[in-house]
């Protein structure tokens, strides 16, 4: 049975009845071509009315949505020639951190991303895309093999978080995220980061320090979970959908704030109920950023590390800026 959110059950019934009829004239010869279109037009006018006025809560619930594309089906669909590479040489391989090596029109890749599990096996096998310490070791070591072959990279962030369980802590997840910050900024090649679902906090920046910072029409990115940051601040995480107000986690909102730098648009109701089109989508963005970042790295490839520095520093003071604007404009 297909997943689905409360506030898509108007739009599903009408699909739901949209088929039976489709079916209904298969089966008994009837032409309900007329009836059909009307409901097509009605499906299409509900799916416009419910998505441009979605709460930054509704967007969150999509972006977790189970039917959406992950990272390896964007992998597959864009770099079929893609080559996985396991392991951080240290300890063990993390299925929750994908990567390997592909190409896009004949220039070869780095592709890193989190990757979740459908069934109840594979989300347990990927941890719900919940990297451990070796998953960011991992992308550690295939960066570095990056920076020495000027293969630019390409991050898909889809995650709650890292995990935050005794084992990870064990073995230096903190650490570990830090250390990956602090290589990305220093990377001499072209990186590339898309947000495709959920962002949260270090575990998705670990992979997310980048020269181009996109994200999905639908995606969410942000310090903390909303139900974590009610649980935090109102001692009730039931009071999600106020705290996913007061992140600021949509694409909207962090355009606005200079914390990416554009928003790849998705298929009418979010990628999941059109995967062709999130996906030609994605590799329009890909293919737009990647030129102008490819004659910065045949020019001077330590422009990029600059850059890239200097773009993280700047948030900071967009937010102070638009806070004080706020503040002048209250009193």
């Amino acid at each position: 049975m297909e997943a689905f959110f409360d506030f898509e059950k108007p739009i599903v019934s009408l699909e739901k009845k949209l088929q039976d009829l489709r079916e209904l004239s298969r089966q008994e010869g009837v032409d309900f071509g007329r009836e059909i279109d009307v409901l097509e037009k009605k499906v299409a006018q509900l799916i416009d009315q419910t998505y441009s006025k979605l709460t930054p809560w509704q967007k969150v619930q999509l972006s977790r949505h189970p039917n959406r594309p992950y990272t390896r089906d964007y992998v597959d669909a864009l770099f079929p020639d893609f080559m996985e590479l396991r392991g951080d040489r240290t300890y063990g391989d993390d299925q929750a951190i994908l990567g390997g090596i592909g190409s896009w029109k004949g220039q070869p890749l780095l592709i890193l991303g989190h990757q979740k599990g459908r069934s109840t096996k594979q989300k347990m096998e990927r941890n719900f895309g919940m990297a451990r310490p070796e998953g960011y070791r991992k992308a550690m070591r295939l960066m570095e093999l990056a920076n020495r072959s000027k293969m630019p990279i390409v991050t898909f962030i889809d995650t709650p978080g890292a995990y935050p369980g005794l084992d990870a802590e064990e073995r230096g997840q903190s650490q570990a995220i830090a250390e990956s910050i602090r290589m990305m900024f220093g990377l001499q090649v072209p990186v590339i980061a898309i947000v495709i679902g959920e962002g949260g906090s270090g575990g998705a920046l670990a992979i997310g320090v980048a020269n181009r910072v996109l994200m999905q029409e639908y995606g969410v990115y942000s310090v903390i979970s909303p139900e974590s940051c009610a649980s935090i601040l109102w001692s009730d995480s039931s009071l999600a959908e106020r705290a996913a107000e007061r992140l600021k986690m949509t694409p909207t909102d962090l355009l606005r704030l200079q914390v990416i730098d554009g928003v790849i648009p998705e298929p009418k109701g979010g990628a999941h109920r059109d995967w062709k089109m999130a996906i030609d989508n994605i590799g329009k963005a890909l293919d737009e950023h990647l030129k102008v970042l490819l004659k910065t790295l045949s020019k001077n490839p330590q422009k990029l590390a600059e850059e890239r520095v200097a773009k993280f520093r700047r948030m900071g003071d967009v937010g102070m800026q638009q806070a004080a604007s706020e503040t002048q404009g209250a009193r």
